[in-house]
């Protein structure tokens, strides 16, 4: 599979943009917020929750983040207005966080106040591991100032996130609210898992860690080994589906979100086992970037990951493997 992406791979820089927008649109939901908005309201009936990105990240100045912050202030607002259950994510790097901390703390602050207002949840997404401790530092000074409702994304895939949990359930208490992923990026093995086994060990091992510290879970992972090592691990801790959450104490409750722990997927990958898990009663969400910068996010994600070239050739040369 890997080998089929770096094949695929090599011929992007030589790729008509149009013909990569063709192949990203099932993962982004356009270039505009009425473009997201469209695709939530397509997909309401299949008892899902959303959680959306505005993308973008490597700014150079300052100056660059007014677009972000705008642009944010509007989706909640149009979340808001909506029947749409929907949360937000963002990236810390696109409001400054590479150049201003303080500056980047203070605008991250301004939008989680106004979420809270609507009763939207605010995640930090992580990006690579040069990232992970001003991002941790973040989250744990937004709730040192009130936001309960922000929360932040672990990597599987690094040694450290073990760690990292247990420092979360203790700085943040029952308002600790995790997403956990195995990692898109590729990080250097003196410092992470970079074997396929290993990476969903360390993942379904963190997801695991993370039930037992009390926190909200999410399991963002389309890797049966790994959704199905999470429903064993929420059988062996009395979890019903659905149910209330049987942990004593159990993490705060917010609007919009499960009984402790919820499934997550990017728009566009494995529907199938989405719309399967909600039937069963497990509360889902799917992750929808939208944005200007889809062509950039597209690339990246497949230069990071050459295996990701070969979910979207599958995707459009056998489409009825995976529905959106």
């Amino acid at each position: 599979m890997n080998l089929i992406g770096r094949v695929i791979m090599a011929f992007m820089p030589i790729t008509p943009k149009a013909l990569v927008r063709f192949f990203s649109r099932r993962y982004v939901a356009g270039t505009e917020l009425h473009h997201a908005i469209k695709v939530m309201e397509d997909m309401a009936d299949e008892k899902t929750s959303f959680t959306v990105d505005v993308l973008g990240e490597d700014i150079t100045s300052i100056e660059e983040t007014r677009r972000f912050v705008t642009e944010y202030q509007d989706l909640i607002k149009a979340i808001s207005t909506s029947n749409i259950d929907a949360h937000i994510s963002l990236k810390p790097t696109a409001f400054g966080l590479d150049i201003d901390y303080d500056y980047a703390l203070s605008t991250v602050s301004d939008l989680a106040k106004l979420a809270s207002s609507f009763d939207i949840f605010v995640r930090l997404d992580m990006e690579d591991s040069n990232h992970t401790e001003s991002t941790l530092r973040m989250t744990e000074d937004l709730h040192k100032m009130g936001h309960r409702n922000t929360g932040v994304v672990l990597q599987g895939r690094l040694f450290r996130t073990m760690g990292d949990l247990e420092r979360l359930s203790v700085s943040l208490g029952p308002d600790a609210d995790v997403r956990i992923c195995k990692g898109i990026y590729l990080e250097h093995p003196d410092i992470a898992y970079t074997g396929y086994h290993d990476i969903v060990r360390a993942t379904s091992a963190a997801v695991s860690k993370a039930l037992d510290l009390g926190m909200y879970v999410g399991v963002a992972s389309h890797d049966h080994p790994v959704i199905n090592s999470a429903i064993k691990s929420l059988d062996e801790r009395d979890f019903e589906f659905p149910g209330q959450d049987p942990r004593e104490p159990a993490p705060t409750k917010r609007k919009g979100k499960g009984n402790g722990y919820e499934f997550q997927f990017l728009l566009g990958v494995r529907g199938d086992v989405r719309r399967r898990l909600a039937s069963e009663g497990h509360l889902t969400r799917v992750y929808l970037p939208y944005g200007e910068q889809w062509y950039e996010y597209s690339m990246r994600r497949l230069r990071e990951n050459p295996g990701v070239a070969w979910h979207v050739a599958k995707s459009v040369l056998f489409p009825w493997t995976n529905r959106r």
